[in-house]
C-alpha cells in the first residue's frame, strides 16, 4: 500500500465563489453538500482553481475553516496551503492543522524558482514545523521550474509526512520514476491523463471537471482499480472532449465556472486579473456541455 492510500480516489480542486466580489460562503457550503452526496473523497479548496492567489491571507483561512467546518467530517478536506514564502507555507498549514484538515495540498515554491536543495529545505521546514499529511504538487507550467523525480524521491526517502504528489507536469516518464523510487501515492493533475497515470502506477486524480461530473470521474478511476480496464477506456474517451475541449478554452478555473453558471452550480464570478470569458469562448464550453449530455442542444 503506498503511504498516502487515504488520499487516493478523486479529489476535487474547488472553485471558490464570489458574488458582488466577496466570496459566496452560502453557496461554498452548499458545494461541499452536493460534493458529500455526490460520493467525492476528498475537496481540495484553495488551491488554483480555488483562485488562491487572489485571496487575501484573511479569506485563505476563512475558505480553509468554512470548508472543514461545514464538511463536518463528512469529506475529507485537504486544502491548499503552499507559498513561495517558506514562513506563509507553514502558518498557513498550522492553521489548516488547527481547523482539522485531513492534509495539506503544497505547490512547489512558484516564480522565484528555487534551487532543487531549496525546493528540499522548503518541504522539510514545512514538515518539520507541522505534523500534518503533506501532498507535494509539481506543476512546472504555473511554478515556473520543475521539482525534479530525484528530488522528490529524496524527500520521500527523508520526510515521512509527504504522503504523495500531484503530478502535472504531464510527464509520464517524470511519474514513472517517482513510481519506481518511492512508495509515495501518485495522483494526476491533469483530468485527461487519469487513466495513462493509472496505468504505470497512479491511484487517482485531483480534479477540475469534477467539479461538474465527480460520479464519471469515481466511475473511472474504480474501474481501472478494480480491473475493468475496458470500462475504464470507455469513460476515459468519454471524459477526454469534456477535459480537453471544455479546459483548454482559457486559463483555468475560467472555463469551469462558466461551465457551472450555465449548469446552474455558481455564478461563474472570478476575481481580477481572471476575467469571464467571451462570447465565442462561453458558446464553445456550451456546445461541449451539450455534447457531453449535461445541457440540451
Amino acid at each position: 500500500m503506498s503511504r498516502g492510500a487515504q488520499f487516493a480516489g478523486v479529489t476535487v480542486a474547488l472553485v471558490t465563489p464570489f458574488r458582488n466580489g466577496e466570496i459566496d460562503f452560502a453557496a461554498l457550503k452548499r458545494l461541499v453538500d452536493w460534493h458529500v452526496e455526490q460520493g467525492t473523497d476528498c475537496l481540495a479548496p484553495v488551491g488554483t482553481t480555488g483562485e488562491s492567489p487572489t485571496l487575501d491571507h484573511d479569506e485563505h483561512e476563512k475558505v480553509i475553516a468554512t470548508v472543514v467546518e461545514h464538511a463536518r467530517g463528512r469529506i475529507k478536506i485537504m486544502p491548499g496551503t503552499g507559498s513561495n514564502n517558506t514562513r506563509e507555507a507553514v502558518r498557513l498549514t498550522k492553521f489548516a492543522k488547527s481547523v482539522g484538515a485531513n492534509g495539506s495540498l503544497m505547490v512547489g515554491p512558484y516564480y522565484n524558482k528555487p534551487t532543487q536543495e531549496g525546493y528540499f529545505r522548503h518541504f522539510a521546514a514545512v514538515a518539520d514545523a507541522v505534523d500534518l499529511p503533506i501532498v507535494l504538487y509539481n506543476i512546472p507550467g504555473r511554478t515556473g521550474s520543475n521539482i525534479n523525480p530525484e528530488t522528490i524521491i529524496r524527500i520521500a526517502e527523508a520526510i515521512p509526512t509527504v504522503v504523495a504528489v500531484k503530478e502535472a507536469t504531464g510527464s509520464l516518464d517524470q511519474a514513472s520514476q517517482i513510481a519506481v523510487g518511492s512508495d509515495l501515492t501518485i495522483l494526476s493533475g491533469d483530468d485527461s491523463l487519469t487513466l495513462p497515470l493509472m496505468s504505470i502506477g497512479g491511484e487517482g486524480i485531483i480534479s477540475v471537471v469534477g467539479n461538474i461530473i465527480p460520479k464519471d470521474m469515481l466511475a473511472l478511476v474504480k474501474a481501472f482499480k478494480d480491473g475493468q480496464i475496458a470500462e475504464a477506456t470507455r469513460l476515459h474517451q468519454k471524459l477526454f472532449p469534456l477535459c480537453r475541449d471544455m479546459l483548454s478554452v482559457a486559463t483555468n478555473p475560467i472555463p469551469v465556472k462558466a461551465a457551472m453558471k450555465l449548469l446552474g452550480m455558481d455564478s461563474g464570478e472570478l476575481r481580477l486579473p481572471m476575467v469571464a470569458l467571451d462570447a465565442a469562448g462561453e458558446a464553445r464550453v456550451r456546445q461541449t456541455l451539450v455534447n457531453y449530455g449535461l445541457l440540451p442542444a
